[in-house]
């Protein structure tokens, strides 16, 4: 016999004596908004350590914590389908970026872009921090890793691609959740079909996901939408467009077309969806303004200028080689420096690739810009669709969407414009994460399920954050749960952390 057990018989002690003993408390008069998508009802819930025991009519037991919802909603905790915020939760573990709006759960390793599953492990059991965790690994950094990070601007060689794949496989087997690409950035811009197609295979063998920041999102977005419904029709894996939009003007108002378009991929058994974020303009590079990469070509900044972003209305947020220029937007910039904006487009941009020549070490973004290239109806319409979940795809700073996206969905979209019930959008951003990213033991306020939950005032809920200052906190968010914990109440953090690694 084990010799745990033996002491526990010596002690007279059983399991069922210890689970009982567990802490547990109530939650009382609260409208219960499961994650179903179904209607919400009169409940109480009981949760017994991390684990959610009871739901119904249910009365409080000797020494338990009673928690009056005051008839608030109570949801599952959000799970962040498309998340940079672990590099908040990295220097401040018990950040309010996600726990201000509802966020339980981060999915990461994002654009391509991820870190291996053994520094993950290592970090969440030494440094714990306030949200659960769940990544994927990202192409982009197989590339750098088996080519050298100056020298993924190419095709791979199939022996490199072998390479990335066995290196896939090792982190698939360590937890990560599937396979993410960035192909619109550089370092997997030149990566052919076949490469992306070999490793979501890979992906696919071992029940992971696909997700993908498209190779275009303007120009060329009808290859872009082929590649991924090819890769969903070839692994029939599921698929996930990230933060879908029509980033070109002229082709704004067509968001119908391509949602016909991902319906008649899913009616031929393609299991493809997409998330999406309540904002009408972006966060990223300068330089993801030239799709065809010449960074130095006027024509292709005037196109930029003229179809892909508003130059009055576009924010620098970074800038390292003269600060000066953040928060200023690039028309104003252009005045200041007596140029025209695409001239000035072109230049900001050598100014940055100068600065990080001669700053090797620079730690940070070196540019960035909170780019509006979107059209409202166009984000409507993609809201609404039923198989778009909701993400944020933010960190701490700079854009809004860090600190507000699920807010913004519940207050704007939700409260004033009506687009759909609460448990639609609750759904969204619950239990439709969960199904698609297989987490059997979150997103559904239900028993035995882990206890991440939001308590929220559909009433006053609403996001506060702007460009000018995009960490303001949320309103109507009232106190956040994980993994049984209290993280978040009153806007405030308790510095409770006790978020963990989900692996698959």
């Amino acid at each position: 016999m084990p010799h745990f057990l033996l002491l526990l018989v010596l002690l007279n002690i059983s399991f069922v004596q210890i689970i009982a003993q567990a802490p547990t408390q109530l939650i009382t008069n609260i409208q219960l908004v499961d994650g179903t998508g179904g209607p919400s009802k009169h409940a109480s819930v009981r949760i017994k350590g991390d684990i959610i025991s009871q739901i119904g009519t249910l009365t409080p037991l000797p020494n338990e914590q009673v928690i009056d919802g005051h008839g608030l909603v109570l949801a599952p905790g959000f799970i962040d389908s498309h998340s940079h915020h672990f590099g908040d939760l990295r220097r401040n573990p018990a950040g309010l970026s996600t726990s201000n709006q509802g966020i339980t759960t981060i999915i990461i390793g994002q654009d391509g872009d991820s870190y291996p599953m053994d520094s993950l492990t290592k970090f969440m059991k030494e440094r714990p921090i306030v949200a659960n965790v769940a990544s994927y690994t990202g192409q982009a950094a197989l590339r750098s890793q088996v080519m050298g990070e100056k020298n993924v601007y190419r095709k791979a060689s199939q022996a490199e691609i072998d390479r990335m794949k066995l290196l896939l496989k090792g982190e698939l087997l360590k937890g990560a959740i599937g396979l993410s690409t960035g192909l619109e950035y550089e370092a997997a811009f030149y990566s052919t079909r076949d490469e992306v197609l070999q490793l979501a295979q890979v992906a696919a063998d071992y029940n992971g996901r696909y997700t993908s920041h498209i190779r275009s999102e303007d120009i060329n977005m009808n290859d872009a939408l082929d590649e991924i419904i090819e890769i969903g029709r070839s692994t029939k894996m599921p698929v996930q467009v990230s933060h879908i939009k029509i980033a070109k003007r002229d082709d704004w108002g067509k968001a119908k077309q391509i949602l016909k378009r991902l319906e008649q991929a899913r009616a031929e058994g393609i299991n493809i969806c997409a998330d999406i974020y309540p904002y009408t303009f972006w966060n990223s590079t300068l330089r993801v303004l030239f799709p065809d990469k010449q960074f130095t070509n006027m024509q292709s900044a005037q196109f930029a200028v003229d179809q892909l972003f508003d130059a009055n209305e576009s924010v620098v947020v970074a800038f390292a080689p003269n600060s000066t220029y953040v928060g200023k937007t690039l028309a104003v910039i252009a005045a200041q420096r007596k140029e025209q904006p695409a001239q000035t487009l072109m230049n900001l941009i050598q100014m940055a690739s100068d600065f990080d020549a001669q700053n090797p070490d620079y730690k940070g973004s070196t540019e960035a810009i909170a780019g509006k290239s979107m059209n409202e109806n166009d984000v409507v319409d993609f809201i609404q669709w039923p198989y778009a979940n909701i993400c944020s795809d933010g960190n701490a700073g700079g854009h809004p969407r860090g600190y507000g996206a699920f807010t913004r969905v519940l207050g704007k979209y939700v409260r004033e414009k009506k687009l759909m019930p609460l448990e639609t959008a609750i759904y969204k951003m619950t239990g439709m994460t969960a199904d698609f990213l297989a987490i059997k033991d979150r997103g559904v306020i239900a028993v035995g399920k882990k206890a991440d939950m939001v308590l929220l005032n559909p009433a006053t809920v609403n996001d506060n954050a702007t460009i000018n200052n995009s960490k303001l906190l949320s309103t109507g968010i009232e106190t956040v749960w994980v993994n049984g914990q209290i993280v978040y109440k009153a806007q405030k953090a308790t510095g409770k952390l006790p978020g963990v690694l989900l692996i698959k």
